[in-house]
């Protein structure tokens, strides 16, 4: 299942060079215009950022 919110994704990071939010994936060029558009309601590459997945593995 694909994700649809950035904000929650592993690969969406602050660049500290920049100064702002992107994405660490590759994207070709359609997959780009969807990133800035804000289309891109069904990203392949959504992970969820889940920081406390490992902790839950431990207990």
């Amino acid at each position: 299942m694909a994700g649809t919110n950035c904000d929650a994704c592993v690969n969406y990071v602050y660049d500290e060079d920049y100064e702002c939010y992107s994405c660490l994936v590759n994207l070709d060029e359609d997959e780009m215009y969807r990133f800035l558009t804000g289309d891109n309601h069904a990203c392949p590459y959504f992970r969820l950022d889940d920081e406390y997945g490992v902790v839950r593995r431990q207990m």
